[in-house]
C-alpha cells in the first residue's frame, strides 16, 4: 500500500485550512494536493500558506484534475450534496462533512450517486475513528458498567454574529445541524440501534429564526439518549453513559485537541478510574482511514446510510419541535 491517495481541497473553509488539512498532511496513506475557491487569489494564498501544489480558481477545474482521486468538501451544508455529487460524477471519492445534507431526500441522492459512479463516499465523523471514542464504546459494551441504560450531552458555543453562515436558515444553519448532529451520532453508535421515537424543544432566534438552541430525547430499544446543544450558550461539551452498575464520561468528546492527551473517566461501583490517551489527531486518522478505505477497497468509517440515519432522527427531531 505504497501508493497515496490524493486529495484535491473544495473551498478554503476555516475547518479545512485551520484543522482538515494540515492533519491530512500528516497522514500516511493520504496526500493533499489541491485546493480550489471561487476566487483564485484566495485558492493561491491558502496553498501558498499549507504547501499545496496547486490552486484553482473554480471548483469546476480541481474536479476535472484527473491526478485528484478523492475530495473534501467542507463547503457549507447547503452546497455539501450538489457538489459531492458533482464530484462522484467526475469520478472522484468524496469526504464530505457533515451534516451530509439538508435533508434525507438530498441524503438519498447523494448514495444514488454513488452508486452510480462507484466510489468511495462518507461523512467526516472524526470522533468515529478517535481513541477514546473507541475505547468508550469498548467499555460501555463490554458489560463493565452493566446494562447501558441512558446517553447525557451537553454541547455549546455563542454566536450571534448575523454574518455568519450558521445563522442564516437558508444555508443549513442552525444549532441541531451544527452541533446536534453529533449527539445523535453519537448516540446511534452507541446503542447501535435507532430511536424508535423522539421528542424536542426547540427555541429559535427572533432575528435569525435558526434554531439556536435545540433539546432532544431519542428512546432507544434498550435505553434513552438526552442531549441539549445550543448557538446561544456557553461553550462546553461533555458525554456521559451511565448503565446498571456504573458510568463513562468523556471530558472532551467532540473538539479533541490534537496537541495534548485526552481522558474519559470511568465509575464501576465505588471505583473511579482515569483512562488517559497519547497524543492525536481525529483528522490525521480520519483521513487515513478513509484512505485506507479506498486503496483496500474496504468499509468507509461512517457510509452514508449511516448519514441517512442521522439526518431522518434529526429531521424528526426537528419536526417534534415546532
Amino acid at each position: 500500500m505504497a501508493r497515496k491517495i490524493r486529495f484535491g481541497v473544495l473551498s478554503v473553509a476555516k475547518i479545512g485550512v485551520v484543522k482538515v488539512i494540515p492533519a491530512m498532511q500528516q497522514c500516511a496513506h493520504c496526500e493533499v494536493t489541491a485546493i480550489a475557491s471561487r476566487d483564485l487569489g484566495r485558492a493561491q494564498e491558502a496553498a501558498a500558506k499549507l504547501g499545496i501544489a496547486n490552486a484553482y480558481g473554480s471548483y469546476e477545474e480541481l474536479l476535472a484534475d484527473p491526478s485528484i482521486d478523492a475530495i473534501y468538501n467542507p463547503l457549507p451544508n447547503h452546497m455539501h450534496v450538489p457538489w459531492s455529487i458533482r464530484a462522484a460524477e467526475a469520478g472522484k471519492h468524496v469526504l464530505c462533512e457533515k451534516p451530509l445534507g439538508l435533508g434525507v431526500a438530498e441524503v438519498t441522492q447523494m448514495i444514488a450517486a454513488r452508486d452510480r459512479a462507484g466510489v468511495k463516499m462518507a461523512e467526516a465523523f472524526m470522533i468515529h475513528v478517535h481513541p477514546q471514542w473507541l475505547r468508550t464504546l469498548e467499555i460501555a459494551r463490554s458489560g463493565e458498567i452493566g446494562e447501558l441504560r441512558t446517553l447525557h450531552c451537553v454541547f455549546s458555543f455563542f454566536n450571534r454574529d448575523a454574518a455568519n453562515i450558521r445563522n442564516r436558515p437558508e444555508f443549513g444553519g442552525g444549532a441541531l445541524m451544527d452541533i446536534g448532529c453529533y449527539p445523535i451520532h453519537a448516540s446511534r453508535w452507541v446503542f447501535g440501534t435507532e430511536p424508535r421515537r423522539v421528542s424536542s424543544r426547540v427555541e429559535r432566534d427572533p432575528d435569525f429564526g435558526i434554531d439556536h438552541t435545540i433539546s432532544g430525547l431519542l428512546d432507544f430499544p434498550d435505553g434513552q439518549a438526552l442531549f441539549t446543544t445550543s448557538m446561544q450558550m456557553n461553550p462546553y461539551q461533555r458525554v456521559q453513559i451511565f448503565g446498571t452498575k456504573g458510568h463513562v464520561e468523556i471530558e472532551i468528546p467532540f473538539n479533541a485537541p490534537p496537541d495534548r492527551e485526552t481522558r474519559i473517566f470511568v465509575r464501576t461501583g465505588t471505583a473511579d478510574r482515569t483512562e488517559t490517551f497519547p497524543v492525536c489527531d481525529q483528522y490525521t486518522l480520519q483521513g487515513d482511514a478513509f484512505a485506507r478505505a479506498i486503496l483496500e477497497n474496504g468499509e468507509v468509517p461512517v457510509s452514508l446510510e449511516n448519514a441517512l440515519g442521522n439526518m431522518k432522527v434529526m429531521e424528526a427531531l426537528l419536526e417534534a419541535g415546532t
